[in-house]
């Protein structure tokens, strides 16, 4: 267990951004078990999808990018999305060989001899040239915190403990968030609650219309920006705005999605405001997002003084045998796929000692 495995590549995280870099590693002349290794902390196949709610069936799901090499087809949209996810994700391992070791909790990278990394895990360490870190989000879910909290007499939950609307049967009902998490669970509460009562600390964005290449291209490069000035990232959702599709429509005209804005305080039986405003509620879904699980990398000190990674394509400005996948930019599904790629091409570059183009 304590022995140290050398290889060049270590991947952390099986989700798409690490499967799509596992896959690269692989087309292009990585084997896995001696040149690179996935590892990967979920029980089962399917990344941070295995975990979603039930009733978010496929068909509800926002843009799911295909894994590269193969195409996700004839998915019943009526089936859950953890399932059909799962099962791709698995069949994607299969099919191409990637041997994903699982589960395996990375503990820390540090720097290891001879200007190798060292990736600590519950299973044993690892010594890597390069580190492709692809551990997404999940597990870091974001809950701010507001005067009068921990008073609250009800439950408080986040979208990560969601499990479906029916638990929510008769209760008076406070969802906090405007992205497509906080839509969903308003959308499907509303016919279970005895109430609902959506807030929000901006004003939610609803976007009309295709969403095209160029559009997608300005909302991926505003993220960009943020991690080149070493901020945290903002997802590429916040600035791209919430599709205005008929369950939103209907939502809009049913009064489900009337928007107020964030409270001030939270009391043991509801939610204030400064202007005398007051809601009673027994719940409070946090629908507040999620942060990059980057704690792992701390002894890296990679992190500058705005709290983000520097990051310029997927190389960490201040190591280059590091990269991020799946991180800001390639938060997306098709970013992740495209990301993972560029990362395997400068990793090359990197082992056989060429300049990696900036």
């Amino acid at each position: 267990m304590n022995n140290l495995r050398e290889v060049e590549v270590v991947v952390t995280g099986a989700g798409q951004a690490g499967l799509s870099s596992a896959y690269h590693l692989r087309r292009t002349g990585f084997e896995p078990d001696r040149d690179f290794v996935v590892l990967d902390h979920a029980p089962a196949p399917g990344g941070a999808w295995q975990f979603r709610w039930p009733s978010l069936t496929y068909g509800k799901v926002h843009g799911m990018h295909a894994l590269p090499g193969m195409e996700l087809t004839g998915a019943d949209p009526a089936r859950p999305s953890a399932e059909v996810v799962g099962e791709y994700f698995a069949a994607y391992e299969t099919t191409f060989d990637l041997r994903v070791r699982r589960p395996v909790d990375v503990r820390a990278v540090r720097e290891g001899e001879g200007g190798r990394l060292l990736v600590e895990t519950d299973r044993g360490n690892w010594s890597a040239r390069a580190l492709i870190n692809a551990t997404g989000t999940w597990d870091r879910p974001f809950w701010p915190r507001y005067p009068g909290q921990e008073t609250f007499r009800g439950r408080q939950l986040h979208t990560a403990q969601y499990a479906g609307p029916e638990e929510f049967a008769g209760k008076r009902v406070v969802v906090v968030g405007g992205g497509a998490s906080g839509t969903q669970h308003l959308l499907e509460l509303a016919p279970y609650a005895a109430a609902t009562t959506w807030v929000t600390r901006r004003p939610p964005v609803f976007r009309e219309g295709p969403f095209d290449e160029g559009a997608g291209r300005s909302a991926v490069a505003l993220v960009e920006e943020r991690v080149r000035q070493g901020l945290p990232p903002r997802s590429v959702v916040s600035v791209t705005g919430l599709p205005l599709n008929e369950a939103i429509r209907q939502g809009l005209q049913d009064g489900v999605l009337d928007r107020r804005p964030m409270f001030d305080r939270v009391t043991p039986d509801g939610v204030d405001w400064n202007d005398g405003r007051h809601v009673d509620a027994d719940v409070i879904l946090w629908a507040t997002g999620f942060r990059a699980a980057l704690d792992h990398l701390a002894p890296l000190r990679l992190r500058e003084p705005g709290g983000g990674i520097r990051v310029e394509g997927t190389r960490a400005l201040a190591d280059p045998r590091v990269h991020l996948v799946g991180y800001g930019p390639s938060a997306s599904t098709i970013g992740a796929n495209r990301a993972g790629r560029e990362a395997v091409r400068d990793i090359r570059l990197l082992l056989a000692g060429e300049p990696v183009a900036v």
